[in-house]
């Protein structure tokens, strides 16, 4: 995992960008790299001579794989060539020919040859998956197919997340290898770069001409990608790059091009994620009724008519020999539920034989076959013999299939509830924004309320009080506070002003906005925080790895146990075994076997042992992006729980990494607004971090003014590692360190040098400042602490994890500052492999190690730790080598994270516990064996509904993460609050 992060780094992208724009860094799956790392790695096409046979190939493909920062090679023993696909971070192509050299072959780069990027990941949503052994088949059926590099299937959520190379295999290749097992495939995402999708409906008369112009005029805009147009359903679907067009443009060329005899709008939504799973549940709805329909009155006719006289009588006559009314009536009514409603798990278990991975559809077409068919020859029989008596199972088939419809029913409304912290993230983009027409001053011409979802980049959009804003953007003109908890976490409202950037789904409180948008569709921080979490959905946890064992050999093992379980009571009953008083007056020793051996097909239950980790670590994932924290994966929250030790980075995670103006001593009797009015004159031109922070500390003074002014400053100095100087106002100023004052010859008094020496203890910089001569003032400037961090560090060494400071700042600093929260162990003045060191050095001693980090420097140290947490502030490239994302920024989440995925996988521990309790526990008493003892027996129908009922609660399980809270030791008001004097 380590090295798959660290390839990730290799490379960064060169545009600038904030920290959002990487938060879809999809999981890091073994032996895939994900991230930016596809657009920077290199691809080259080489000669080889020498190759004889294909053994020759195997060992060039094992020297090149063998090097670092091999991401994949590829040798074509026929045509004498060779593809590899590297990270020039890590090796170049002399090594590469050089590797290639050692084995005895000789190769050269073939010149001109340009190979595209060779990973692209899609995600496809599969529907008819029922248990663990649907998902599995189709993965492995992903996995065998050469040019896809990685696959996830995931039951809960019913989506595919595919790796693959784009050059060798199509999108449309993997939908058809779906298909080809038997499964629905429904396209989510292709894995284009940025590309998003509008479905416009068309209103007007379609002819053959009509449709070829709309086609051709939108296929002539720039950024358009692909057109699909249906007639029949009056719709066109458009993918196009958002930061070269967008939906008005699209509206406006099909409205101009078929001279007004066409009218375009947005497709009225039907096809997400949430319309799929409502018209799911409408379907087995529908089943559900239809069976019961028909169900029901089997069950009266069986179980209560029979001990009701006059019905009973009616039911018992005799049509032909000993068939009776009431047996007629069974086998007409159950059966449209098992050939008509039961029709799925025939085809499921048809699909499911043919390639030879039987699931859950086959258990239960095997129970209810058996049952309904030996009643069909009992019926039979009956009507042909004057002196059969037979026993029917109806229905036990029919309510078998009316339980087991139940409990999907059940099964799809609960799973729905697991991803509803997407539906929760998609909800926060209002429905319509106001859009501003503008002339070349920038002054408003018109004002238009549009559809959010056609907004374009460069829109200029206003935002009343108490709407969400639409788009992410900047602020052109206005200001006001913006309440972004929906997204970071954060409760307190931030100040907006003009320049400020806005998030799409925030909610503007009190003034009025204009915005001008940047990042639309896809683009946009909501879309990029909804796929990271969909994502992590889909990552396996390696706790997966259990079930997907188990289920490759459940349902032959449990059909195996079915028929030794009916062979072995069948022989039992022949040969006497047991005593007849044993078997009820309704059956023979043949019935009660062949009931034993039903049950234990149907109770048996692989789609709880499936639905035990994907369930949970959807919710907590779901959970987690709530709080402000983004999981990156099952694989990064399995880790999480199991951390004991974190190292914590000190500037931007430990402190603020902002420098602040502390505190001000003045030594000459003077206003302090005058003071930092010169102060702020001389340093307006400089550039230095500590310039900026006396600044933004001066400018409090003059809160009244919009633009403070200051005054201005003549013959301006910067002496480099020292301070600056200038004329202000007819005064000469200085502002600097001690150095500084005593290369110009001024005093600086006993006590002052007291307390120059203190305040360097506490981790603070001490700026001086002279006029005319004279030392007047002194300002402390520290990188204040971050709000609570002495109180979580506490916290953390209750749940028994050890705290590591390590920074490349100085000791006396590190000493201070690591004294002031708590933390024992410091190392300073480190560089960033030295960091990545000590990470590993605390893994060799058998810690699981968490690092916290927000810069370029912590990258090597995240990527190395067992899981690298992100300060949601700091850098892209922080944020891209890190499992899980800090959104707010907060110390507080780092408990928050631990936290949760303890829960998480306590949760997932408990489920395990009762998939397999119940199977363990169920198939024995399903197969009779208490019954010699207590006469207890499971009939089918009960056994059906048992089975339905554990994937049910497993879920439900699941969900009750939804109400995890916070630790109550984080609701200290300590922790939320930075102190400055």
């Amino acid at each position: 995992m380590a090295t798959s992060k660290l390839l990730a780094l290799a490379c960064i992208r060169n545009e600038s960008s904030s920290y959002r724009d990487l938060l879809t860094s999809t999981p890091k799956y073994p032996k895939v790299v994900s991230g930016p790392v596809k657009s920077c790695s290199r691809a080259i096409l080489l000669s080889v001579k020498g190759m004889t046979c294909s053994a020759c190939a195997v060992s060039i493909e094992k020297a090149i794989k063998r090097l670092p920062g091999i991401h994949d090679a590829v040798v074509d023993v026929l045509n004498n060539r060779a593809q590899v696909l590297f990270y020039p971070f890590f090796v170049n192509e002399e090594t590469i020919l050089e590797a290639i050299e050692d084995v005895g072959f000789k190769a050269t780069v073939v010149p001109g040859e340009t190979i595209e990027k060779s990973t692209q990941v899609c995600r496809i949503r599969i529907n008819k998956l029922t248990c663990t052994s649907c998902s599995s088949t189709v993965e492995k059926n992903f996995q065998a197919i050469q040019a896809v590099q990685n696959a996830h299937v995931t039951l809960a959520t019913e989506e595919a997340e595919v790796h693959y190379d784009p050059r060798i295999l199509s999108y449309n290749q993997l939908l058809k290898a779906i298909e080809d097992t038997g499964f629905e495939a429904i396209p989510i995402s292709t894995g284009e770069d940025i590309v998003s999708k509008i479905h416009l409906h068309l209103d007007g008369l379609y002819t053959d001409h009509s449709v070829r112009m709309i086609e051709n005029s939108l296929q002539a805009l720039p950024g358009v990608v692909d057109i699909d147009l249906d007639p029949s359903i009056h719709k066109i679907s458009i993918s196009y790059k958002p930061a070269m067009t967008g939906p008005r443009n699209f509206i406006k060329m099909i409205e101009s091009t078929a001279s007004g005899h066409f009218e375009a709008r947005i497709f009225p939504e039907g096809e997400g994620r949430e319309a799929q799973k409502q018209a799911e549940i409408k379907k087995y709805y529908r089943s559900l009724l239809w069976s019961l329909a028909f169900t029901i009155p089997v069950f009266l006719t069986s179980m209560v008519f029979m001990y009701i006289p006059g019905i009973k009588n009616v039911l018992d006559t005799k049509i032909v020999n000993m068939l009776t009314i009431g047996e007629i009536i069974r086998w007409v009514l159950s059966t449209p539920v098992q050939f008509i409603v039961g029709r799925r798990f025939y085809t499921g278990s048809y699909k499911a034989l043919r390639i030879g991975s039987p699931n859950m559809d086959v258990l239960i077409a095997l129970g209810t076959n058996a049952a309904y068919f030996y009643s069909v020859y009992s019926v039979l029989r009956a009507a042909l013999s004057p002196y059969f008596i037979g026993k029917d199972f109806f229905e036990t088939s029919s309510m078998l299939i009316s339980f087991i419809l139940l409990g999907k029913y059940l099964e799809v409304l609960a799973k729905g509830k697991t991803s509803e912290a997407i539906a929760k993230l998609l909800d926060l983009a209002p429905e319509t924004a106001t859009l501003l027409t503008m002339d070349e001053e920038g002054n408003v011409i018109s004002e238009e309320e549009i559809d959010s979802r056609l907004i374009q980049r460069n829109d200029v959009i206003k935002i009343i009080p108490g709407a969400k804003v639409a788009s992410d953007g900047y602020v052109l003109w206005g200001k006001s506070y913006v309440n972004e908890s929906m997204i970071t976490g954060e409760a307190r409202p931030v100040a907006k002003r003009e320049g400020d950037t806005v998030t799409g789904g925030t909610l503007n409180e009190n003034g009025v906005l204009h915005i001008k948008a940047t990042r639309v569709g896809s683009e946009s921080a909501l879309a990029q925080i909804v796929r990271l979490v969909e994502s992590a959905q889909m990552a396996k946890a390696p706790v997966q790895k259990f079930a997907d064992r188990t289920s490759k050999y459940f349902v032959p093992l449990v059909i195996i146990l079915s028929f030794s379980t009916w062979f072995a009571w069948y022989l039992a009953g022949n040969f006497h075994g047991y005593p007849e008083s044993w078997i009820p007056s309704s059956m023979d020793s043949f019935e009660l076997a062949l009931q034993f051996g039903i049950s234990v097909m149907v109770i048996a239950c692989p789609c709880a042992l499936g639905l035990a980790t994907p369930t949970a670590v959807m919710v907590g994932t779901g959970v987690g992006a709530s709080q402000g924290v983004l999981i990156k994966g099952g694989q990064a929250l399995e880790n999480t729980h199991k951390v004991n030790c974190i190292v914590f980075d000190k500037t931007g995670t430990m402190t603020i990494g902002k420098p602040v103006v502390v505190s001000t001593k003045l030594l000459k009797n003077m206003v302090l607004r005058d003071f930092y009015e010169l102060v702020a004159a001389t340093e307006a031109n400089s550039e230095h971090p500590l310039a900026k922070a006396i600044i933004e500390y001066a400018n409090k003074f003059r809160e009244d003014e919009e633009n403070p002014m200051w005054p201005e400053a003549q013959d301006f100095v910067s002496i480099t590692g020292h301070g600056v100087k200038a004329i202000v106002r007819n005064k000469e100023i200085m502002v600097g360190n001690k150095s500084l004052m005593l290369d110009n010859n001024i005093d600086i008094p006993p006590d002052t040098e007291e307390m120059l020496t203190e305040t360097e203890g506490m981790a603070q910089t001490e700026i001086l400042v002279s006029v005319d001569g004279e030392l007047t003032g002194v300002l402390s400037i520290s990188d204040p602490l971050k709000p609570g961090a002495h109180e979580v560090i506490s916290i953390l060494k209750s749940m028994q994890i050890r705290s590591i400071l390590v920074t490349g700042d100085n000791w006396g600093t590190a000493k201070s500052i690591a004294s002031e929260v708590g933390i024992e162990t410091v190392i300073a003045e480190a560089k960033p492999e030295q960091k990545a060191e000590k990470v590993e050095e605390l893994q060799a001693s058998g810690y699981t190690v968490a690092m916290v980090g927000d810069g370029i420097n912590d990258s090597p140290a995240l990527v190395a730790a067992d899981v690298g947490m992100a300060i949601g502030a700091g850098t892209d490239i922080a944020i891209e080598a890190a499992d899980i994302v800090l959104m707010k920024s907060n110390l507080e989440d780092v408990i928050t994270a631990i936290d949760l995925s303890r829960k998480t996988f306590s949760r997932i521990r408990i489920n395990y516990i009762w998939a397999l309790g119940y199977n363990l526990l169920g198939i024995p008493i399903a197969a009779g064996a208490i019954f010699p003892t207590t006469r207890f027996r499971l009939p089918p129908w009960i056994a059906g509904a048992a089975m339905a009922t554990s994937s049910v609660s497993v879920v439900c399980s699941s969900l009750l993460l939804k109400n995890y809270k916070k630790p109550k030791r984080l609701n200290n008001p300590e922790i939320h609050e930075i102190l400055t004097e």
